[in-house]
């Protein structure tokens, strides 16, 4: 028999018992999770609530596919014998809407890091993005970025990445479902989480290098130690803002960075909202906050 677990979200608000024996396959709390917090963050939240909830410390919890800090939306937290369907739900279709900033580039494909590059973008219209991002559409192989949560040869590849070590990532294969070019007055656009690039923000002037032209048929960009890119500059950059329906494993960065490859110029995710995973939409998870206290 499977297991048929309690789904507690917007939908469904069920006031929950006191009682952990009442939810013996489990129960699902689809969560928004919140700007700035990992995925580690909400399950630690949420652990603790039904901890003093259930008045018990034996509580099995886990989410069903994590989302970087920067990124906001849906994440499935699985509680109990719920946990056994955690593989299922994170083989499920997904779906995002992303921002892609063009003209630079970062060595982590988001805002994780300083700009390292800038490139042209005074030719880019409307109807290339469009094109390019119409051109995802399909099963394509795809390299996952350096700064990614991989193992290589027991180590994960951002631990590599962080010490200057090199690792030797292999590609997977994914699918695109779908990807379209949003209005930047689209409803779905206006959900995204952007960064202020103030004056409290770590990231509030990038360093970067400074393109020295390309000999000619020489299709390799050097660059050389440059200048400051202040929040004015960063602010002005052109972006696309794209909704995206995708099999699990896909790295939105690594599409980012693909993005701006298809446009013969650079590009980077600024910013990232997944709105459904499975049959769950972000519209019907709880605010993690409100009901957990």
């Amino acid at each position: 028999m499977p297991l048929n677990p309690l789904v507690i979200d917007r939908l469904n608000p069920v006031r929950l018992g006191y009682d952990l024996s009442a939810y013996p396959e489990g129960i699902i709390f689809p969560v928004d999770k919140p700007y700035r917090w990992t995925s580690s963050d909400v399950v630690r939240k949420i652990k603790y609530f039904l901890r003093n909830h259930f008045n018990t410390k034996n509580i099995k919890i886990g989410h069903a596919g994590t989302l970087d800090p920067l990124a906001t939306g849906l994440l499935v937290i699985c509680v109990g014998k719920a946990c056994k369907l955690s593989e299922v739900l994170q083989a499920e279709k997904k779906e995002y809407i992303a921002e892609f900033t063009l003209g630079a580039t970062t060595p982590s494909f988001d805002r994780e890091h300083p700009i390292d590059a800038l490139f042209p973008v005074s030719d880019i219209a409307e109807e290339d993005m469009e094109k390019a991002a119409h051109s995802f559409i399909h099963q394509r192989e795809q390299m996952p970025p350096a700064y990614s949560a991989k193992y290589v040869n027991g180590t994960r590849s951002y631990y590599l990445a962080r010490n200057g070590e090199e690792s030797e990532l292999k590609p997977a294969s994914i699918i695109i479902y779908s990807c379209s070019l949003l209005k930047t007055d689209d409803p779905l656009a206006s959900t995204l989480t952007r960064p202020s690039y103030g004056e409290d923000d770590a990231h509030n002037t990038f360093v970067v290098k400074k393109r020295i032209a390309s000999e000619e048929n020489n299709p390799v960009i050097r660059y050389t130690e440059g200048s400051l890119l202040t929040p004015d500059q960063i602010r002005n950059l052109p972006r696309a803002i794209l909704r995206i329906e995708c099999s699990k494993g896909t790295y939105i960065r690594s599409m980012a960075r693909d993005f701006g490859l298809v446009l013969s110029s650079g590009a980077f995710m600024s910013a990232l909202r997944r709105t459904a995973s499975g049959g769950f939409r972000v519209e019907n998870a709880l605010d993690v906050k409100e009901y957990f206290g």
